[in-house]
């Protein structure tokens, strides 16, 4: 627990930390915005894409191995980041950070799951969600402090001795669990659904600036599907298949991965657009706006744990779903009470109740997930946790910022975000917490129908180590 927590730590620490630096690098390098924003969407591009290959490849040669391996990378792509002479070489040390995140990322649910019994993992998830909290927390003080005290270089280097006692733990703590027999690494079904996922995540991206209909965004979304469908095609036929389908017949597996896109879409779009608000709309300082923000991470952190323990003893179909209907109910207070005359405490109450349902509803909603899949598929279970939680949040910020930068305009007459006057700014995040309620609604609704009448405990099919 303590090796996956330093590397939960550092994996969230460094992705928010880099945030506070782009302005400062921006000015380093003398480079545009557009180009530093790559600094981010690399490293989140090279982790969504590889982390079900590393996966896949930990259940066949084994979890530590591939865990351990990971830390390294991570620590030179850090270590290379902070020497970096221009914003392109950055970028491209930053992809290898993303190399060694991916393999770290991977299987840390994995590790997890093998570790403890049944009767614990939720409490054990939880726990790993409360250390993920901190980190998103700690990381922008973290950075301002570094870049006030030395130098932006050194919100990389950092990462060098926190990673160094990561690796010792993984050395002295984590088993050696190598499965048996003679698997072969699907190198074809690697390569289709890396394609495939690029294609997605690039088009999403590109799409928040050119628009949904513009020919190159059209393009990655077409490459996007048939890609994919090659990728099933060739999965349904190797012997030894990067990602093995019939984990999709399993209900608690297919509905709960789900379920768990869903929020994390209806969040990610939320979320991104709170800054602009509580700056824009509200008047605070940017100070107060991180400590406003704060009550989100702090509440699902503290409850995290304590629903993962309820999971444990009650099950987890049932206490995920009582966090789903508590996100429901705060996109509902959300859009009932924020507004341009808003008060910062209708925004922290909105704020507190959405940590609440996430943090009730992420545990055993992860426990839900892994215990569904037998032991030798943990690190492609592991991987499709995080697959879902990047492309969930990266959908969540392409498609909700582009309904409320289009509402937006049209509330202000023509006037694009977030230069508009307060009250369409507000409007526009009106109609975006609208969208995500009935997405959060839906998603309810079909874990209930789903489940209806089976929520007891039920036996996983992983078995404990």
């Amino acid at each position: 627990m303590g090796a996956v927590g330093v590397a939960a730590f550092l994996g969230t620490v460094d992705g928010s930390i880099v945030n506070i630096a782009l302005p400062t690098i921006v000015d380093e390098f003398d480079a545009s915005f557009g180009a530093v924003q790559w600094v981010v969407l690399s490293y989140l591009l090279t982790q969504a894409t590889l982390v079900l290959g590393m996966g896949r490849l930990a259940d066949i040669a084994g979890r530590k191995a591939i865990f351990i391996t990971g830390f390294v990378i991570f620590i030179i792509g850090s270590a290379l980041a902070g020497l970096s002479p221009g914003v392109g070489w950055l970028i491209v040390f930053r992809i290898i950070q993303g190399v060694g995140s991916a393999m770290i990322f991977s299987i840390q649910y994995a590790i997890i799951i093998d570790a403890f019994p049944r009767s614990e993992r939720g409490r054990a998830l939880g726990l790993n969600a409360t250390i993920v909290s901190t980190g998103i927390i700690s990381g922008p003080i973290i950075g301002g402090l570094i870049i006030d005290a030395v130098d932006w270089r050194w919100i990389f280097y950092v990462n060098a001795p926190i990673g160094v006692i990561g690796i010792l733990a993984a050395l002295r703590y984590i088993p050696h669990t190598k499965p048996g027999g003679s698997e072969r690494f699907d190198f074809l079904g690697g390569a289709l659904f890396f394609l495939a996922i690029l294609s997605l995540l690039l088009g999403l991206t590109f799409g928040q600036e050119r628009g949904f209909t513009d020919p190159l965004v059209v393009s990655l979304y077409s490459a996007a599907v048939v890609v994919f469908l090659m990728f099933l095609a060739v999965e349904k036929r190797v012997t030894h298949p990067m990602l093995d389908l019939s984990m999709f017949r399993v209900g608690d597996f297919s509905v709960n991965l789900f379920t768990r896109f869903a929020s994390f879409t209806a969040m990610g779009g939320v979320a991104i657009l709170f800054p602009f608000y509580l700056t824009n709309v509200l008047g605070l300082t940017s100070r107060n706006v991180g400590f406003t923000m704060a009550a989100l991470p702090i509440t699902m952190g503290l409850f995290s744990p304590l629903s993962g323990g309820w999971s444990d003893r009650n099950g987890a179909r049932k206490v995920s779903m009582i966090g789903l209907l508590i996100l429901v109910s705060a996109f509902a207070v959300g859009k009932i009470l924020l507004n341009a005359d808003s008060q910062v405490w209708m925004f922290v109450l909105m704020a507190v109740l959405l940590g609440l349902g996430f943090g009730t509803f992420q545990s055993p909603n992860n426990s839900a997930v892994m215990g569904a899949v037998p032991s030798t598929q943990l690190g492609v279970a592991s991987s499709l946790v995080t697959i879902t939680r990047i492309t969930g949040w990266i959908t969540g910020v392409a498609v909700m910022g582009t309904i409320w930068a289009v509402r937006t305009v049209s509330y202000s007459g023509g006037i694009a975000a977030p230069d508009s006057p307060p009250a369409a700014q507000a409007s526009g995040l009106n109609d975006v917490l609208l969208v995500a309620l009935v997405l959060a609604a839906s998603t309810a609704l079909l874990s209930w129908w789903k489940w209806r009448g089976r929520w007891a405990p039920v036996p996983d099919a992983a078995a404990p180590s």
